[in-house]
């Protein structure tokens, strides 16, 4: 399928039926605008209806602790019966029986059951059962039911989508099904039939109707493997032409003197050996004849900032600019404070520009833009935040930019930023590391440079891994820390309370479309959190901090802990993008098992930054063994890309393309399913096969080519739409 001119699938989704101006609204929310956005929505999960059982199966195994959902064809033995028992509480009651037992069927606030089920009628049920040992007897609560009737075929597996307020899984099925009525003469192929055969994937008609509509369990593994590739091989061909055409342009930073004599010698500390191995493959590429497009990659605290000055100062001493873009105040003013420390003695201006920068300041920071940055003279390194976006900002003789923590800025940010100029070298770095899997993977289409060492003098952190039953030793351990003078982070994965309960129709899926881990432990939540603390260690002073705060209220409350005005931060993972506070020394994570173990990692780096003893304490009570067994991952090793290679194999990709390739998943329709792809294979198979398309037509133009050029277009606005 293609987006091309007068398309289907480029026609607003309101062209189907039943999608008015309110349902347009709520679709929107999911990232679904056009026909063709409809046909990609993937569903989630399955209810495996087909899979029917007899009440005396269902029965044994309710007594062994299983409860559903199960599928039961039975018939109908007595008429329903209706009641109020309370106000607000109606119940719909009925037996139903097959060969082998009966079971009570109750639906709760479903009056209308009454008239769709009748006595002597046959129907599949489908829903949870319990057993009451008491009475040896089988109940069955709200299930979902459909009338047998001869010649008709009930569909044996109902896909789960997500949905939003607003929306029903029947109206999203309906949607799905229009939609594909709609768009069935646009359902082309466009990957390489060499790929098709090699890996023995279905064809992109077959695959698409059979993930939304499938006929068996095997029929949807196999479409889903055939959509993973698709995502995977477009992702990788996108990355491919991007580089292509980075390469073909001609910069005009080409270093003729790489003398980092001074610069060393500026330094307080010596570069590690992985810091001076990255610098050296950052200047080759600057003195190069192409323009740099590397990433560099390595965990909080292993001096990537450093690298990055490496290669302001090699701009500045060959009479160009570099602008440094950071997501956050706090971070920039971070980064101009360490600039400015390492340059001043070297001659080289560094100016910060920020939202909150003052017209007089700014005023004379746009007048130094204008002058050459030659070393005593002009601006060399401006640094700010998305500030330097602004039109009146100019890059004149602007050589490099230098993106800090990139995945947090959207593609049109970046882009606005490099268009500063024509050509420009681009760093951009990422507290991710990158999975040697996806580097191989990616090889020739990202520069990527590690520092895979942490600086000397750093200290081991102790991590541990604890339940709820030690709350009170570890409020006595935070106050521990605060009489010793030192700080604390806690970090919560959600920021106030919110509904656990499923969305609709995902607490009768029993066929994950990927084996996702559902953890039911209730979550922490950091406004709850704060509160217990200020409770229980009232002579402390906690400060709260999140993502939907205003960037002032924000940087207000960092700052402060900073300051050392705040004993403990309690936040969610807003301070994967912090200030360095070396006096913090215990770092507390509610929920632990709901974060994926790179992140984990990278919330440890905010620790251990300064000379004391520090400490990372994982709080979980999850029972599943899977959720111990990443935690344990998490605790056993501190080589952060041994950990993102177990995060791949057990997560899938979807993190490290966000961090790296540019795609972040937030639920939409373009990029669901090779987020979580497991299989390393695959990925390595659709970079090859991206490389030989991007070699063999770099630019798309061949004929044969027309359709994959429009269906990569449409992939790419897809993507920045998720990302912004």
């Amino acid at each position: 399928m293609t987006e091309t001119a007068g398309s289907v699938c480029e026609r607003d989704v309101s062209v189907l039926k039943g999608v008015g101006p309110a349902k347009r609204e709520a679709l929107g929310k999911l990232g679904i605008e056009t026909v063709g956005d409809a046909v990609r929505f993937w569903p989630r999960a399955y209810q495996n209806r087909g899979d029917t059982k007899t009440l005396s199966e269902i029965a044994a195994r309710c007594r062994a602790g299983e409860t559903g959902p199960f599928s039961a064809i039975l018939t109908v033995s007595t008429e329903p019966q209706g009641r109020y028992i309370r106000k607000g509480m109606h119940l719909t009651t009925a037996r139903a029986f097959d060969e082998t037992g009966t079971v009570a069927v109750t639906w709760f606030n479903q009056p209308y059951m009454a008239n769709r089920i009748h006595a002597a009628s046959v129907y599949r049920f489908y829903g949870r059962f319990e057993w009451n040992a008491q009475y040896k007897r089988l109940s069955l609560n709200s299930p979902l039911t459909e009338a047998v009737e001869e010649g008709v075929t009930l569909p044996a597996i109902v896909p789960v989508y997500p949905i939003a307020a607003g929306l029903t899984q029947r109206f999203m099925a309906e949607l799905t099904g229009r939609a594909l009525e709609a768009a069935r003469g646009e359902l082309w192929e466009i990957l390489p039939s060499e790929a098709l055969e090699d890996l023995k994937l279905p064809a992109y008609a077959y695959a698409v109707r059979q993930i939304h509509r499938p006929d068996s369990v095997e029929a949807m593994e196999t479409a889903k493997r055939r959509l993973v590739f698709e995502e995977l091989w477009l992702m990788f061909l996108s990355m491919a032409m991007t580089r292509a055409e980075t390469k073909r342009q001609s910069g005009p930073l080409r270093l003729t003197d790489t003398d980092m004599t001074e610069f060393r010698e500026a330094l307080p500390f010596t570069l590690t050996g992985a810091q001076e191995r990255c610098v050296s493959e950052i200047l080759t590429d600057m003195a190069g004849e192409n323009l740099m497009n590397r990433i560099l990659t390595g965990d909080v605290g292993s001096g990537k900032t450093a690298v990055a000055a490496a290669a302001a100062y090699a701009a500045a001493r060959n009479g160009f600019r570099t602008m440094v873009m950071a997501p956050t105040e706090i971070l920039a003013r971070q980064h101009a404070e360490d600039f400015s420390r390492l340059f001043g003695p070297l001659g080289i201006r560094v100016a910060l520009l920020t939202g909150s920068t003052k017209k007089k300041e700014r005023d004379a920071i746009l007048d130094g833009m204008r002058d050459q940055p030659r070393m005593g003279e002009g601006i060399s390194v401006l640094i700010g935040t998305h500030a330097l976006l602004t039109e009146d900002v100019e890059a004149d003789s602007l050589g490099l930019c230098v993106i800090d923590e990139q995945h947090r800025f959207g593609v049109m940010q970046r882009a606005a930023l490099f268009e500063k100029a024509r050509d420009v070298h681009s760093l951009v770095m990422s507290a991710t590391p990158i999975p040697r899997t996806l580097t191989l993977a990616a090889y020739g289409m990202i520069d990527v440079s590690r520092i895979d060492e942490l600086p000397k003098g750093r200290q081991r952190i102790d991590t541990f891994i604890v339940n709820e039953s030690y709350r009170d030793r570890l409020y006595a351990f935070i106050r521990k820390q605060a009489a010793e003078g030192h700080q604390v982070y806690v970090v919560c994965p959600a920021v106030e309370e919110t509904e656990t309960k499923p969305a609709e129709g995902e607490e009768m899926a029993n066929l994950p479309l990927f084996d996702m881990m559902e953890e039911s432990a209730p979550m922490k939540n950091a406004r709850q959190t704060a509160d217990e603390l200020a409770r229980a260690l009232p002579e402390l002073n906690i400060g709260f901090v999140h993502g939907r705060l205003k960037a002032a209220d924000k940087e207000r409350v960092m700052t402060a802990f900073a300051d050392h005005e705040l004993d403990v931060l309690v936040s969610t993972t807003v301070i994967e993008v912090g200030v360095n506070v070396p006096n913090a020394t215990l770092m507390i994570v509610e929920n632990a098992e709901r974060f994926g173990l790179s992140q984990l990692h990278q919330l440890r780096g905010r620790v251990g930054r300064g000379s004391a003893k520090s400490y990372f304490i994982l709080v979980s009570d999850s029972e599943k063994p899977e959720a111990q067994e990443r935690l344990r991952a998490v605790k056993s090793t501190t080589d952060g890309f041994e950990i993102a290679e177990y995060d791949l194999e057990q997560r899938g990709p979807g993190d490290f393309f966000a961090e790296n390739g540019g795609i972040r998943q937030h639920g939409q329709a373009n990029f669901r399913l090779a987020a979580l792809c497991r299989d390393p294979e695959m990925i390595e198979r659709a970079s090859f096969y991206a490389r030989r398309t991007a070699e063999d037509d770099p630019a798309l133009e061949k004929p044969e080519n027309r359709r994959l050029r429009a269906r990569l277009a449409a992939f790419g606005r897809k993507t920045e739409k998720t990302q912004n």
